[in-house]
Order: structure tokens, then C-alpha cells, then sequence
């Protein structure tokens, strides 16, 4: 069966080992089925049958002290492994000292991105990761700003709310490459105008990009049913050229299990083209995270 798959580069993927970082929000009881050490020997036996050839690892929520240590672990493992292929770092972008952050990371040649995990919503407390919304703070914007100074693309983890201002602060820097995580994280509790709107907005910026992920926390349980059209409209808006599928593995675990995960996946994309399918597995990811591979 893999051999008829599609090369995959798995464009956003977490590794964690809790002998060597600190991760809080794994303690939480809610996330006890993804709690323990996740390496990439296990994320390879996991992925055997999907004709792997290369992964983008986005920060996986170490401690924030932690970021610098993210990125010098991964490269021991990659030098070791060959994975990740890539790396999307943790960045603080409203942190004081973050041009000199932003240089150490861009100064290793793996790290192609930043992810500042910015989550916020108007009104569920719990969905915020910061009392206010980032995207529209000066200091955030100023930080975004430096991004295409030192070549590093941003990832962006949030709500649709969020996505207007986002959509703005993109506009104004068309040099830096931003890619929205897990179908940008439509509620349907919320609506789908101000998702909508935000897709429309970003699908216009020829830098942006999206990834097929996270797709099972649409509903209150895995079904493509609820995610299919999502999926759909998402692919009809960015094309499949801007399109990337990612496991966001092991997290979506607490959704459904992988196999399921990218088998859901592999059926949505049957009527595409050969062409098509092997940009929305690899090529694509390839290509917007400048990883060189042989594809």
C-alpha cells in the first residue's frame, strides 16, 4: 500500500522526551494519552506504511525558558536520525530580547520558521494563551516585522477572530512566508463567517499557506463528515499548491489514531490528481519550507 503513496513530508510534527525538556501543559489529566516521551524512533514506527521521506518539527510547547533548548536538541536528533528535516522554532515575538532570539535561531540552518502560539478568543477564557489579542499589539507586530530579516517564515497558531488581525499584520510584510496551523481552527459553535473571512483574506496573500491538520478537533469526535467540506473549501481557496497535510502527531492522537488520521485524509484527496496528491503530501512542504529534499 505505501508504495503507491504519495512521498510524504509530514509538515508539522512534535517531538518531546521529558528527560531532556520540561513540557507543563502536558500534565494537565486531559492530555494523559499523549503524555509520555514521544521520539523519533517512535514517530517513524508510526508513520511505517505512509512513505515518509521528511518532517517539519513545530515547537511543541516546552517550557518557554526552553527555546533555545528545543532547537539544540532536535539538532542532536536529526544529526543522528535525519529527522526533522526541518525545524519551526519557538520564538516569543513581543519578548525584549527578541532580535537576538530570532538570530540565534535563524543562525541553524535547519530552523526555517517561528511559531509563537498566540491563542485567544473573545469570549472563552479558555481558549487564550494571553489575555489580549497578540495580533494586534505593537510590540508583537515590531517583533513579526524582523522576521523576514533573518529568512525565517511564521506559523500561526490561533483562533479564527484572531485571523483579521493577522490578515493585516501579513499584508504588510509580504517577505515573510506565514502559514496557517490545522485549517486555521474553524468553531463551528463560533460560526463560520469570521473563519471564512480569514481564509478569503489569506488566500489572496501569494505568501500564505495552510495545512491539512488538527482536522479531528472540528467536531466532538473524529468523522470526515464534519471535516470534509472544510477540507474542501480550503483546498478550493489556497489550491493545491498552498496546501500541505501534516499529522500533528502525537497531539491529534487525542482526537484519533494515526493511521485513521491520514487514512481520513487519503480518502478526501482521491479525486486529485497524481500531480496534485504528491504536492498536498510533499511537495508542497518541501517547497514552502526551503528543505531541499530530492522530490
Amino acid at each position: 500500500m505505501s508504495a503507491k503513496r504519495p512521498p510524504f513530508v509530514d509538515a508539522h510534527v512534535h517531538l518531546w522526551d521529558r528527560d531532556v525538556l520540561r513540557y507543563p501543559w502536558l500534565d494537565a489529566p486531559e492530555n494523559a494519552a499523549i503524555a509520555g516521551t514521544y521520539r523519533v524512533d517512535d514517530y517513524r514506527a508510526e508513520l511505517a506504511a505512509w512513505n515518509l521521506v521528511g518532517a517539519v518539527h513545530v515547537d511543541a510547547g516546552a517550557d518557554p525558558a526552553q527555546g533555545a533548548d528545543e532547537t539544540v536538541w532536535l539538532n542532536r536528533v536529526a544529526d543522528a536520525d535525519g529527522l526533522p528535516s526541518g525545524i519551526v522554532a519557538r520564538v516569543e515575538l513581543d519578548h525584549p530580547a527578541v532580535e537576538t532570539q530570532l538570530a540565534w535561531q535563524a543562525a541553524h540552518a535547519r530552523v526555517k520558521g517561528i511559531r509563537h502560539l498566540i491563542n485567544w478568543h473573545p469570549h472563552d477564557a479558555s481558549r487564550r494563551a494571553y489575555p489580549r489579542d497578540l495580533t494586534r499589539d505593537p510590540r508583537w507586530q515590531a517583533g513579526y516585522a524582523l522576521l523576514g530579516r533573518y529568512g525565517l517564515s511564521y506559523d500561526f497558531h490561533g483562533f479564527p477572530p484572531q485571523l483579521a488581525g493577522l490578515a493585516e499584520v501579513a499584508a504588510r510584510h509580504p517577505e515573510v512566508p506565514v502559514i496557517l496551523n490545522h485549517l486555521a481552527l474553524p468553531i463551528p459553535a463560533d460560526g463560520w463567517e469570521e473563519w471564512r473571512a480569514g481564509l478569503i483574506a489569506f488566500a489572496a496573500m501569494p505568501q500564505a499557506a495552510i495545512k491539512l491538520s488538527g482536522a479531528g478537533f472540528i467536531g466532538p469526535r473524529f468523522d470526515p463528515a464534519m471535516f470534509g467540506d472544510v477540507v474542501a473549501e480550503v483546498i478550493d481557496r489556497f489550491g493545491t499548491d498552498r496546501v500541505m497535510v501534516a499529522t500533528n502527531f502525537p497531539t491529534d492522537r487525542l482526537a484519533a489514531e494515526l493511521d485513521r488520521t491520514l487514512g481520513a485524509y487519503e480518502t478526501l484527496l482521491t479525486g486529485f490528481s497524481d500531480d496534485e496528491r504528491r504536492d498536498l503530501w510533499g511537495r508542497n512542504a518541501n517547497r514552502i519550507y526551503r528543505l531541499g529534499l530530492d522530490l
